[in-house]
């Protein structure tokens, strides 16, 4: 048996093949792979006549690619999984949690490992000297941390009770994930227990609480591409998709770039300080409009843009750029992230004011 991933790009399909047999899988196939995964299978079949794709694998309804799955069961005639509570109509093998399943004569685990979306699944493959872990969108490498789950069936605490099953299995395991956007390598369950955010020990309260809070927002072309593959689309034109865009991940809406910045902080008193001296400063505060109005309250003299909204906002931005801007939130998780958009697009002198509108108000009284 050998495991190959297939695409030049940041969406991942992998191939299992059974040199014994004859027999291989995809999994995570995309729509616009499919010439690329009938070449590949047919020189095979110039290998040897014998070679048969016996089943595609999704491990869960994709919301940036349309999944190529129908088509290459339409070609091929093979097998199209996806776990249980899956919408696609053309889905012929249901698979639950804790499965045995075997395709091409391989023997998989299944682990129903929802949270990005219900339908989530990881599969677990221990052959021989093989032992990976490919964990769709519920798990990614390193800093990459997971997909995320403010998409339609998204749920953060579901994905945290998915991501204790996943770090109770065997360490040796090669985590193969559905997406990767910055060129990260593969490595096993162990060493990811040391550098992926997403599976450090924290409650589950603090991730819910986490992950609520950034309110990132879905991108709308999205929502076309999640009912294209509902309908079991054959056509690339049924919905668009931006090239290579980063979307499923946690913070997948902002630039590639941006994770990596490094923000000043500055607390609420000090704030308050910089207010009252009158220096020339634009307070962001990039929570959505209705929260203005809420038990938080909001700082007089703010200008609101959402976080989702600030990096198409930056021209508008641009008088600011060499100026010095406070983004503000609820506890200051997404000011963080809109700082890090600004500080990563030129603007000079960018905080972000710990805590939140939460930490002013215990600090205001």
């Amino acid at each position: 048996m050998f495991i190959k991933q297939l695409n030049p790009i940041a969406c991942k399909t992998y191939l299992i093949a059974n040199e014994a047999q004859k027999q291989a899988v995809l999994v995570d196939p995309v729509l616009d792979g499919l010439a690329e995964y009938r070449d590949l299978l047919n020189r095979l079949k110039d290998l040897d006549p014998a070679w048969t794709l016996r089943a595609v694998v999704d491990t869960h309804t994709h919301a940036d690619h349309i999944s190529a799955a129908s088509s290459l069961k339409d070609i091929t005639g093979c097998s199209y999984v996806m776990h249980e509570s899956s919408g696609q109509k053309c889905v012929d093998i249901h698979v639950a949690d804790g499965d045995e399943l075997e395709l091409a004569g391989i023997k998989m685990t299944v682990l129903h490992t929802p949270g990005h979306t219900r339908d989530s699944i990881s599969l677990s493959i221990e052959d021989g000297a093989t032992a990976v872990l490919l964990t769709g969108d519920a798990l990614f490498l390193d800093d990459g941390g997971a997909g995320r789950d403010d998409l339609p069936g998204g749920d953060p605490g579901a994905h945290y009770d998915s991501l204790q099953k996943l770090k109770g299995l065997n360490e040796d395991l090669v985590v193969l994930p559905a997406h990767d956007y910055r060129e990260r390598m593969p490595s096993s369950l162990k060493r990811q227990k040391s550098t992926n955010p997403w599976l450090k020990d924290q409650s589950k309260d603090d991730f819910i609480g986490y992950i609520n809070d950034l309110k990132l927002g879905r991108a709308d072309w999205m929502v076309d591409v999640l009912a294209a593959n509902f309908k079991c689309s054959r056509n690339p034109g049924d919905a668009y998709v931006p090239n290579d865009s980063p979307a499923c991940e946690v913070q997948g809406t902002i630039g590639k770039n941006v994770d990596a910045q490094n923000i000043d902080t500055v607390s609420p008193a000090e704030v308050k300080k910089i207010i009252d001296s009158g220096q020339d400063i634009l307070l962001l505060d990039v929570r959505e409009p209705y929260e203005l109005t809420g038990p938080d309250g909001q700082i007089d003299g703010v200008q609101n843009i959402s976080v989702t909204h600030v990096q198409s906002e930056l021209a508008t931005l641009a008088p600011w750029k060499d100026k010095t801007v406070i983004t503000i939130c609820r506890s200051g998780h997404r000011a963080e992230t809109a700082a890090k958009i600004l500080q990563s697009n030129g603007f000079t002198n960018v905080l972000n004011m710990t805590g939140g509108m939460m930490a002013w108000r215990q600090t205001m009284g």
